[in-house]
């Protein structure tokens, strides 16, 4: 994908050296980002907002020979989301496409010259046909077989909520409250966090994800951290 001034972009942490932090941006090579656009305002805590391997969506703030300017606090909150999402269908998708080839990267490339993977895959969900452009019919079939079956199997229910610590130790105890399993949990900036749980229907799915919000909160309480469910 080429990436354009105001671009957004999934970065991993690679390291930090004075008030530079040092990127790679996915599937674009590298990028830098200066200390002042990790947050806005006095940061107590840098390891609070970046640390080595950790995954940041930035924004491309300009382009220069050799560097890639990226910014952290441009980055809002449903932007974010949008990001990380976009990178989880990726993946879905990719493991799909493994189950049908062994090596399917050559074939990926070839997809991504045109086409951005995951609107592939969404068109190919509605007109399967498109398929045919970069399989045999025996590969499209088996892919159709798998959308099929995500489709039954899956039903995905999401609710967002808040939660801080003010504690000496607030940043490990809030990692400790959110090291549920079952759950994709999202930060989203500014003490907000989505949550999201798959399950065969939506009635099993709901009843789940009110248990792991309840966990959270008992957890929180012990931890004399601040919960707070967010309604849409």
């Amino acid at each position: 994908m080429e990436i354009t001034e105001g671009s957004l972009v999934l970065c991993t942490v690679k390291k930090i050296e004075k008030t530079t932090i040092f990127l790679e941006i996915e599937g674009n090579g590298e990028g830098s980002m200066h200390l002042s656009e990790v947050a806005a305002g006095r940061i107590r805590n840098l390891r609070d907002y970046v640390f080595p391997n950790k995954k940041i969506v930035c924004k491309v703030l300009a382009i220069e020979p050799g560097n890639i300017q990226l910014s952290l606090r441009r980055v809002t909150a449903k932007e974010r989301e949008s990001v990380l999402e976009h990178s989880k269908k990726e993946k879905r998708f990719i493991s799909m496409l493994k189950v049908v080839l062994p090596n399917p990267e050559e074939l990926i490339r070839k997809i991504r010259e045109n086409h951005d993977l995951v609107d592939f895959l969404e068109e190919a969900h509605d007109s399967p046909a498109i398929l045919e452009k970069f399989f045999t019919k025996n590969e499209s079939e088996k892919l159709i077989k798998i959308f099929s079956e995500k489709a039954e199997k899956e039903k995905i229910i999401k609710k967002l909520f808040k939660l801080s610590s003010f504690s000496p130790n607030g940043l490990g105890d809030i990692k400790e409250i959110l090291s549920l399993p079952e759950a994709e949990i999202c930060y989203l900036g500014s003490s907000k966090f989505s949550i999201q749980v798959k399950a065969k229907d939506f009635k099993e799915a709901n009843k789940k994800l009110l248990s792991l919000l309840q966990q959270i909160e008992k957890l929180a309480k012990e931890k004399h951290a601040s919960f707070e469910a967010i309604e849409k």
